[in-house]
């Protein structure tokens, strides 16, 4: 057969009804004769027939959910993590995740979106800082869909799991300071969304408090949200003549001490350098990155469960659960040495 067996195939094959088909492929087949069982089973393997999912969750009536997911880029480790969170919950409570990764493309994040309304999923978690909640809302075209927002657009109304940035820049600053630094930088990104300008307040209001000069027309600098844009900043880094630089995310970072250390920069008795997320790679470069810690598998972990809830329980409301930051002092960062 050229085209895909179906069901119908495989009971007129073996002579017996779909319902026996059904029955025995899923295990509850012990009223039939073992011949029929057996002629059943070898038609299944001799055209290798795989069970339609939609087709066996109607007959055997099980509730199965299918979640999507849209996050910027699943490549990335932040995200990645995230991911991991979500399906740790998807395999305890039997849900099919969808994971779709728009590579940034507003066009793409709306066309996944369109794709996974289609489908029928029974919820959504959407990362992007682009999609606002109108958007959303007018994808699902008076769909009842729960959906959970996270990372970028916590300014959003709606559900939501999400960090305190503005903290998390505060102690980033208020590191740099105990250390002794008087000039230090921050290393944005070049399309700033909510959660970034909330990390460059909670840095500047420190700094500012302790008497620091802080201007961000001199003090920002921005780049790509990639290590290869953290990596190319570094000759702007050093030119700064600042001794400390607060990165956007690690990524950025990780890029940065590339950077300066093909420069003889060294870090961190030249330059301090503090990242943002606690990825599973800042353990493994070198030095060992400073950074504010996320905890990015719990924030998965809350989505999914947070959905799960609108999803059963049918609540509507604008669930908000906050995680908490915290530094993690590593090896990049180091007292100033400058007087």
């Amino acid at each position: 057969m050229g085209k895909k067996v179906t069901i119908r195939d495989i009971a007129k094959m073996a002579g017996v009804s779909v319902t026996t088909v059904s029955q025995v492929l899923n295990g509850k087949g012990k009223r039939f004769s073992k011949s029929t069982r057996e002629r059943i089973i070898k038609l299944r393997d001799q055209y290798q027939y795989v069970p339609d999912f939609h087709a066996r969750s109607l007959i055997m009536k099980e509730n199965i959910n299918t979640i999507g997911v849209l996050v910027p880029n699943v490549s990335e480790p932040f995200f990645g993590t995230f991911v991991e969170g979500v399906q740790q919950v998807a395999r305890q409570e039997k849900l099919i995740p969808l994971i779709f990764s728009a590579n940034r493309d507003p066009k793409l994040e709306k066309q996944y979106l369109e794709q996974m309304v289609e489908r029928s999923i029974d919820g959504l978690i959407i990362a992007s800082a682009r999609m606002t909640t109108e958007m959303i809302n007018q994808a699902l075209i008076n769909r009842d869909i729960p959906y959970i927002l996270f990372d970028r657009n916590y300014d959003q109304e709606g559900a939501r799991v999400q960090t305190d940035d503005y903290h998390g820049g505060q102690l980033a600053a208020k590191h740099l300071v105990e250390l002794g630094h008087q000039r230090c930088l921050y290393l944005g990104v070049t399309n700033i969304t909510e959660n970034f300008k909330q990390r460059l307040a909670g840095f500047t209001s420190v700094l500012q408090a302790h008497g620091r000069h802080f201007d961000e027309a001199s003090d920002v600098l921005r780049a790509d949200l990639s290590r290869r844009g953290g990596y190319q900043a570094a000759q702007a880094v050093v030119d700064s003549g600042a001794t400390a630089v607060f990165a956007a995310n690690d990524d950025m970072a990780i890029g940065l001490l590339r950077g300066l250390r093909e420069l003889k920069i060294r870090v961190p008795e030249d330059i301090s350098v503090v990242g943002y997320d606690d990825i599973a790679l800042d353990e493994y470069v070198y030095p060992q990155l400073t950074t504010i810690h996320q905890p990015i598998f719990d924030l998965g972990i809350g989505a999914t469960k947070i959905l799960l809830d609108r999803i059963h329980n049918q609540h509507r409301d604008e669930t908000v659960e906050k995680f908490p930051v915290r530094l993690i002092r590593r090896e990049s960062t180091g007292p100033c040495h400058m007087v």
